[in-house]
């Protein structure tokens, strides 16, 4: 189990430790419920230094992103982010990810915890360019600072205009007496904020100054499975979940950051696939009913046939019902078409609806 570099924090702070991709992190603190409406209302600090980090290098650095993603990351300019995913050569998703360019020939990407050796090997296996990659996921800590007043509760941290700053941007700056620190318009809450990045030597000067800056706009520390019912009701995906090495992009409602104005793995497939229609579409539900949905739960017609199942659910915190996400046959991805949730013997009616779940 590896540790990250303010465990002893969450400790003293009576975090519930759980492990998680193979890191001890932090999974709730006061509950979920309070720390999920601290991040709604004011604004809350997750710890999600498990995440990964790559730095592609070089002359060939493009090349070799554009091969193995399939977003365009020729469009990203100096300073400027984007959501990607790598396709895999079966039709699947082998990550999704955030690039950061930093310079033309510098990138830094960020994917998940649980990826992290996959995903290098994959990109080390399809760098036939010799770009130049280093992994610093064991460099480098990441605290997402979240909610609708986090600018404002940090903009003593930093000299950058932080309410200015547009989504999916980043500068590197001083922030909380630490210099060369990633600060990214960035986040999976739904409710605006920062992604900060910073050296592990760093992590506990910069917590502290966050948890300061932040004490007069209601700042508390939030845990992971407020991190999941948060992005939830903003239907963001969440690998492992929905999607995976068997949910094509396209399936996945990511054909946006699908583009086929480039070459990439498996591009002719997924294009085939985006003209003709996937054969199944991850939907969003809400329950008409009492009751909560849970990953691996059948979804059934009005007969009782199975004809998919939840990837995602919960109990939504802001909208009082449950909601989900789910594979179903695309004929069926409509949203006059009634679903119904199998919950232990009663299937329990559902209809569908456009994301996000939460508008805000």
């Amino acid at each position: 189990m590896k540790e990250i570099a303010l465990t002893e924090v969450h400790k003293a702070l009576n975090a519930k430790m759980v492990p998680f991709a193979g890191y001890n992190m932090p999974v709730s603190y006061e509950g979920v419920n309070a720390e999920h409406e601290t991040v709604r209302k004011a604004v809350g600090v997750f710890d999600i230094s498990h995440m990964g980090e790559f730095l592609v290098t070089g002359e060939n650095a493009l090349a070799l992103i554009q091969k193995v993603c399939s977003n365009d990351a020729s469009k990203l300019v100096d300073g400027k982010a984007q959501y990607t995913c790598m396709p895999n050569e079966e039709g699947g998703i082998v990550d999704d990810l955030i690039i950061y360019r930093i310079n033309a020939e510098k990138y830094l990407l960020v994917v998940n915890a649980s990826n992290i050796e996959k995903d290098w090997n994959w990109i080390s296996q399809h760098n036939t360019m010799d770009a130049h990659i280093r992994d610093l996921s064991d460099e480098y800590s990441l605290l997402a600072i979240q909610g609708p007043k986090a600018a404002e509760a940090m903009q003593s941290l930093t000299d950058i205009n932080l309410s200015e700053m547009k989504f999916y941007t980043f500068e590197v700056a001083e922030f909380a007496g630490a210099k060369n620190v990633i600060i990214s318009a960035t986040g999976y809450t739904g409710s605006g904020g920062f992604e900060i990045y910073f050296k592990n030597d760093d992590a506990v000067q910069i917590w502290e100054g966050v948890m300061e800056a932040g004490k007069d706009f209601g700042i508390k520390p939030i845990g992971l499975a407020a991190r999941d019912t948060l992005r939830l009701e903003m239907g963001y995906c969440l690998y492992g979940n929905d999607i995976d090495e068997t949910t094509s992009p396209i399936e996945a409602g990511l054909g946006w950051i699908t583009k086929f104005t480039k070459d990439f793995i498996n591009h002719e497939a997924l294009k085939k696939e985006k003209e003709e229609g996937p054969k199944r579409k991850l939907i969003a539900f809400e329950l008409d009913e009492r009751g909560i949905p849970r990953q691996g739960y059948d979804i059934v017609d009005e007969n009782g046939k199975i004809i998919g199942v939840v990837t995602s659910g919960t109990m939504s915190p802001s909208l009082d019902k449950g909601i989900g996400l789910g594979y179903i046959p695309a004929a069926m991805a409509d949203a006059e078409e009634k679903v119904y949730i199998q919950i232990r013997k009663k299937a329990i009616p559902a209809s569908q609806v456009k994301l996000p779940f939460y508008k805000g």
